[in-house]
């Protein structure tokens, strides 16, 4: 699976030495996190939805991101993403985040009518925001159908581990010259269904950070999906990135699909 060409372009390019002294002379500041919102599968399950939105940190502004993956492929769709941001317009803050959402929306109702993508989700896993979940390590299991609560008894483990960035692009070489810890990650599956239980790698980095991601800091599982009317199959596990931002670490989104 070509997991390392999954959502590139899903932070803003690059940081500058004047972001970094801004971060650290203030931490706590609000920083650039995405908020997720899952649209969903096409009807066959070849395809995966979602949308990240949010206020830019710095200057202001609005943002929404439509992707469309082929899961087969591990690509997008041609066309995606849908992208409105208005960080660069002449007042950034002069449309609303509902309005910015409804045009993003408004890109991407076509490609989403040709393949079919208006079938349900259901969330598997979920760290959400509020909890201390454990983002490095994550089990779950496959729903009963019908009983309150319940599922089946087979364990399914996502384990993500990152690694240091040796060496770093240009764009993120200041972080690495003043002892910031850029890292990359890869992910593992543990699927213990079949006659015996085995363990592969899903995504690897491979040592190298793709410049679109920005400088990252961290990275951890937000949330496992599967379409709502077959739970083994089409599961994706949804990422979390965390990079050098304006104002501390800006969040994205990117997509793993866990069955090949």
């Amino acid at each position: 699976m070509k997991q390392n060409v999954v959502l590139q372009a899903l932070a803003r390019l690059g940081v500058s030495l004047i972001a970094f002294i801004m971060l650290a002379a203030a931490p706590a500041l609000a920083a650039d996190k995405a908020t997720l919102n899952i649209i969903g599968y096409s009807e066959d399950d070849a395809y995966f939805a979602f949308e990240q939105f949010g206020e830019h940190d710095g200057s202001g502004g609005y943002f929404s991101n439509i992707y469309i993956i082929d899961l087969s492929t591990d690509k997008w769709v041609n066309g995606a993403p849908y992208t409105v941001d208005t960080i660069n317009d002449a007042d950034p803050e002069d449309k609303l985040l509902g309005q910015v959402r409804t045009e993003a929306m408004a890109k991407a109702k076509a490609k989403l009518a040709e393949l079919k993508i208006t079938s349900p989700y259901t969330i598997l896993a979920l760290n959400g925001d509020g909890e201390h979940g454990n983002m490095k390590t994550v089990n779950f299991w496959t729903p009963n159908c019908c009983f309150q609560d319940s599922t089946e008894d087979v364990k399914f483990t996502l384990a993500l581990k990152t690694s240091p960035i040796k060496d770093p692009s240009d764009d993120c070489k200041v972080f690495a010259e003043n002892d910031q810890d850029l890292v990359d990650f890869s992910l593992d599956f543990t699927d213990p269904s079949q006659d015996k239980t085995t363990t592969s790698t899903i995504h690897d980095d491979g040592g190298v950070l793709p410049k679109s991601r920005g400088c990252t800091l961290d990275y951890g599982v937000y949330a496992v999906v599967a379409p709502s009317d077959s739970y083994i199959t089409s599961r994706v596990a949804i990422i979390e990135t965390w990079s050098y931002g304006f104002e501390g670490a800006d969040r994205r989104f990117i997509v793993v699909p866990i069955d090949g």
